[in-house]
């Protein structure tokens, strides 16, 4: 590998304030162009639902009629990290899930799951705060396990499940995509529909309510243009329509929304409560900000792409353009200040010309995004001991590197490029990294995965769990002239070893 990067980015974050018990005017709506007034109802001091907000409608005429398409990848999945599902994230299990305490080790090495033998998979999921996990099937079904608490799982139930599952309430359905808050879920189907389950306290599910949970798949309150991308924050959720449109809803803490607004007010009691979007409202307004501080609006932004982190978010163009707002703590917006941004703004270092983004990816309390030239950049933190990066700086570490599939979840990040697998994260870990038995647990520099060597890793998750990743294991019939050996030898590799139960563990989950 390259030489490898000595300074780690660090957390220089500041706390946040208290809410100063008046709510802010708006300085501009995000809403000018909408057909309805959005009124907050808070006169009793009560937070209710806007009577006077519908759903956004599109007459059957204009819409568009589109079939999107399940990732064509052919895998097999591999896990390695934290599985006691109940206590990732927690100092300890909550009471109700007793029963689970000491259910679930740390594995420090690839496994595999045995009901997975004969299952092809396209696709793996998760969130940088999720706790459960989803996989798609190149025939569009939709596996879930994990923490299910809420019915996050969308079983019909809070029963914590050990290894993937088939969403029997789907199975009708063809499912593209799909996306993993801190206890919800969204998925998209190949007709551009959107489906949520799990909590919805905030309405992050986007179905014009707040309930503490719905354990079933239901469709979002949207009647508009074909959805074709989804992403969620821990409490929120954004989607992309066709045209490039997009609709967040949620809890708006921190702007993270992009509505202009932090949606804070004081109830009774001197309680800060938050007024939450209960269905999906249009982001309108994309602004640029000089150093002066002059705000200027972006005109013609049509959303590509989007990725949500725990309080912020990033958005893609088709001019290759990268906005983010939400959660300035720690410099993950790269704006070079930690002020919330309470629409989306500009992040200037990829405005220039043959200096776009390509992709773009977000941590917990970081960002990346690789440029046109194939560059990575971060900014953010995964290192609370060290500064924070407050703007978007090359990773030296992978110069030269091809990056085909990157995560990052709260402090570890895993990427697969070239014919490699590479980790990195500070300690505490606790086998998210790969390294293996006997071996170091942490690193604070970019270190190929040795206990993956010859085999072809094809994807990791859009974001793994907190403590847990996933890989997918390419294994086409039919591989590339660029990389056919590896993947032929792995395919082979993984077709010829023996599978051994792991003392421990389910016995549905075995070593790799």
């Amino acid at each position: 590998m390259p030489p490898k990067k000595t300074e780690v980015s660090g957390n220089g974050g500041t706390k946040r304030k208290r809410a100063s018990g008046k709510r802010k005017d708006r300085d501009f709506s995000s809403d000018d162009d909408f057909d309805f007034e959005q009124e907050n109802n808070k006169k009793g001091g009560k937070l209710t639902a806007k009577s006077d907000l519908q759903p956004v409608t599109v007459a059957d005429d204009v819409k568009e009629k589109i079939k999107l398409e399940c990732p064509k990848v052919k895998g097999q999945l591999l896990i390695f990290g934290a599985t006691n599902w109940d206590l990732i994230g927690r100092k300890e299990v909550p009471k109700q899930q007793a029963a689970f305490r000491n259910l679930g080790q740390n594995l420090w090495g690839p496994h595999h799951y045995g009901c997975l033998n004969d299952v092809q998979v396209s696709c793996v999921v998760s969130g940088p705060c999720a706790a459960h996990s989803l996989l798609m099937t190149t025939d569009g079904k939709l596996w879930s396990w994990g923490r299910n608490d809420k019915g996050q799982l969308g079983h019909g139930d809070t029963k914590r499940i050990e290894a993937p599952k088939l969403i029997e309430a789907l199975a009708e359905q063809v499912i593209v995509s799909a996306a993993c808050g801190r206890n919800h879920t969204l998925v998209l189907t190949e007709d551009g529909t959107a489906y949520s389950f799990g909590e919805n306290k905030l309405g992050q599910l986007g179905q014009g309510n707040q309930t503490d949970a719905v354990l079933s798949p239901a469709p979002i309150s949207y009647n508009g243009q074909p959805l074709v991308k989804v992403s969620c924050g821990a409490e929120f959720s954004m989607v992309v329509d066709c045209k490039g449109n997009l609709y967040s809803f949620g809890c708006p803490e921190y702007g993270q929304l992009g509505h202009n607004s932090d949606g804070k007010f004081i109830a009774r009691a001197q309680r800060i409560e938050f007024d939450c979007e209960l269905i999906p409202r249009r982001v309108a307004i994309f602004i640029e900000k000089s150093k002066d501080g002059q705000i200027m609006p972006v005109p013609n932004v049509v959303v590509r792409d989007v990725a949500c982190g725990g309080n912020h978010t990033l958005v893609l163009d088709s001019q290759k353009r990268v906005f983010s707002w939400g959660f300035g703590g720690y410099g993950r917006l790269g704006h070079t200040e930690q002020k919330d941004e309470m629409v989306p703004r500009l992040v200037k270092l990829f405005d220039f010309p043959g200096r776009g983004a390509a992709q773009i990816y977000a941590g917990y309390q970081c960002s990346f995004a690789v440029n046109e030239m194939g560059g990575l950049f971060f900014w953010g933190v995964t290192n609370t001991s060290r500064e924070s990066t407050m703007y978007p700086k090359a990773v030296q570490d992978l110069c030269g590197w091809k990056i085909r599939s990157l995560a990052c979840g709260k402090s570890s990040i895993i990427i697969a490029a070239d014919e490699s697998t590479i980790s990195w994260g500070p300690s505490p870990t606790f086998g998210e990294l790969g390294y293996g038995d006997n071996k170091p647990k942490s690193s604070t520099t970019a270190q190929e995965v040795k206990t993956l060597d010859g085999i072809y890793i094809e994807q990791v998750p859009e974001q793994p769990t907190a403590l847990l990743c996933f890989l997918l294991i390419h294994c086409s019939c039919q591989p590339s002239a660029d990389n056919s050996k590896e993947q032929t030898e792995s395919h082979s590799f993984l077709q010829q070893t023996q599978f051994s139960i792991t003392e421990g563990l389910s016995t549905d989950v075995s070593s790799f």
